[in-house]
């Protein structure tokens, strides 16, 4: 078994108030090996793209790790000093966001920007960033690199700039690559030219990716692993095949069920009742048991952890399982 690169423990988030305490992450663990894509998927407010600010140090005020621990490659990280943590980030952990024109500087090249990331990462000149700059930019797929070294962000197509946001995110060569909905805002043809791109990365680099997205088919097609969240918690994690065919959490049945089957002719898709709870409304037990169709007192009471159903892990008191869908 290859020792995992990133390990999550435990993980806390919370945001003091003046109201009070808002627990935002309750307990999340997982890890990623090297080579290894992550897919974390669920609705909106689940804790996805938090979980991954986490893990590049990048919380936004007040928000503060409570509790748990985050080591890459064995060496914790979540208690460094900012600047101890800033030199981390860029060079052993890179961030690819949803929107690439947050991520770029309108007013400069995006050869300036990758050089300046390149010279503040590696012990490299100017000339040697250069040559580095546009080495990236042909390796993420951007033809006539040379001349395109020279161009504002405003001069590429959406898809060409998430590709220099990749190639940011690779300037330095890191063990871990946070991509937080990387293609939520590109169309098919792109998002399937940045998977592609990501799975070489993984493979040629030995990378690890923790892919942050809505799109099941993205995480059917990119991922090895995938991991469901609800309300801050993680719900079920397990191989891509097992969680999209054999789901055992309700929440995951349901999240599979809404999404049309190209060989079954349905007039509806199964919806799940409900939405997902606000921060100050997260219910006692299991946080999903006022839209569980399965929900019995103990939901309502205890809170259960992950354990392993068939091929996957859940965290539920009544998995789904093939004797319970007999």
């Amino acid at each position: 078994m290859t020792a995992p690169l990133l390990e999550v423990s435990h993980l806390r988030v919370e945001f003091p108030t003046r109201r009070g305490t808002l627990l935002a992450l309750d307990d999340i663990s997982f890890s990623i090996a090297p080579g290894e894509i992550l897919g974390v998927v669920g609705e909106s407010g689940a804790g996805k793209s938090l979980t991954g600010a986490a893990i590049i140090g990048l919380l936004d005020p007040p928000g503060r790790i409570a509790a748990g621990e985050i080591r890459l490659a064995g060496r914790r990280i979540d208690n460094l000093p900012y600047e101890q943590l800033r030199r981390i980030r860029g060079r052993e952990i890179g961030a690819v966001f949803q929107d690439p024109l947050t991520s770029l500087n309108p007013l400069y090249t995006v050869g300036r920007q990758l050089v300046e990331t390149i010279t503040t990462h590696l012990d490299l000149t100017a000339s040697q960033a250069r040559a580095r700059a546009i080495e990236l930019l042909a390796a993420t797929g951007i033809p006539a690199p040379e001349a395109r070294v020279d161009h504002f962000p405003h001069q590429f197509s959406g898809g060409m700039r998430q590709r220099v946001v990749i190639a940011l995110a690779l300037a330095a060569n890191p063990k871990l690559i946070v991509a937080d909905e990387p293609t939520t805002a590109l169309d098919v043809s792109i998002q399937a030219q940045i998977i592609t791109l990501l799975k070489k990365i993984c493979r040629e680099q030995g990378a690890a990716v923790m892919l942050v997205t809505h799109d099941m088919g993205v995480i059917a097609e990119t991922c090895d692993r995938v991991a469901v969240m609800y309300a801050g918690r993680v719900a079920e994690i397990g191989p891509v095949a097992d969680v999209i065919h054999r789901p055992a959490h309700p929440y995951t049945v349901g999240l599979m069920g809404s999404i049309p089957a190209m060989d079954e002719d349905r007039e509806r898709l199964l919806q799940i009742d409900g939405a997902m709870p606000r921060l100050t409304a997260i219910p006692p037990g299991c946080a999903f048991n006022p839209r569980c169709p399965r929900v019995v007192e103990r939901c309502r009471a205890e809170r259960p952890e992950l354990a392993q159903v068939g091929a996957t892990n859940a965290a539920c008191w009544r998995p789904v399982t093939v004797e319970a869908v007999r």
